[in-house]
């Protein structure tokens, strides 16, 4: 998987062709939106991701991962390194495609769509939150916020924006660039980036793994409150039992299978 897809921001929020997000009707042409029986926010089936190596080789680092979660439902990935667990979550928010099987988010085939539609989706639906931050350094608190409200042509861009902030305990570094912010304060900067845009879904990649414990506490809690309240479905990869303690259900991966 290209790490830079999972690193970086604007892959959803921009279109890939046009660099800007196009809102078609991603539903009309997925029957399965309109029909489905059971409301799952996401669904994974016989997931399995290979690459080829350089020397012509098959390497499996996803092996046939099936499971789905409901709406609010808090879903922790745990497993040592190369276990598979960000590929997991770069399939389940459709930053890559899958060698076989599918993935289903808020009833909207990911499978079927071209990368700019995943692009969509992911604008639409999902937020991220992301072990180092992934803010832009030339724009302030209150701008990095903004930015996926403005893509998506929120005239009230500025009002939401600064209202998370002060939710996160930031009301008052608004314009403080993110060189001039702790780590404790950018991650709270991405939480509030990410819920900003009310997705119905979050992904955390290892959120506190860049933070002292102090820190890493107060960030934790701050996502589990925030995503109750919000009634988000959170999808959380940690290598921290305690953390992911803390969630509904826990799916551990070794060598790229559930185990």
């Amino acid at each position: 998987m290209d790490e830079l897809k999972l690193n970086n921001l604007a892959d959803g929020c921009f279109s890939r062709e046009s660099g800007m997000p196009e809102y078609r009707n991603l539903q009309t042409r997925n029957p399965q939106t309109s029909n489905r029986q059971t409301t799952f926010m996401l669904t994974t089936t016989h997931l399995t991701k290979t690459y080829k190596t350089a020397g012509g080789a098959q390497l499996t680092v996803l092996d046939d991962v099936s499971f789905d979660l409901a709406a609010g439902d808090s879903f922790a990935i745990v497993g040592p390194s190369g276990s598979g667990k960000t590929t997991l979550l770069g399939l389940c928010a459709g930053l890559d495609r899958a060698s076989s099987g599918s993935v289903t988010l808020n009833g909207i085939r990911l499978d079927d769509l071209s990368e700019d539609e995943r692009a969509e989706v992911r604008n639409r639906y999902v937020g991220f939150v992301f072990q180092n931050f992934q803010l832009i350094p030339t724009l302030t608190a209150l701008e990095n916020v903004m930015v996926p409200l403005e893509l998506r042509g929120d005239a009230n861009a500025e009002k939401i924006a600064r209202g998370w902030l002060e939710k996160v305990g930031l009301g008052s570094r608004l314009d403080h660039y993110p060189a001039q912010l702790s780590g404790g304060e950018q991650q709270r900067v991405c939480i509030a980036r990410a819920f900003a845009n009310s997705p119905k879904i979050l992904f955390a990649d290892e959120p506190t793994g860049n933070l002292d414990a102090d820190n890493a506490a107060g960030i934790v809690d701050l996502i589990f409150d925030l995503n109750r309240n919000a009634g988000t479905t959170l999808v959380l990869v940690t290598h921290d039992p305690e953390l992911a303690k803390r969630t509904g259900r826990i799916l551990r991966l070794k060598g790229g299978r559930a185990e």
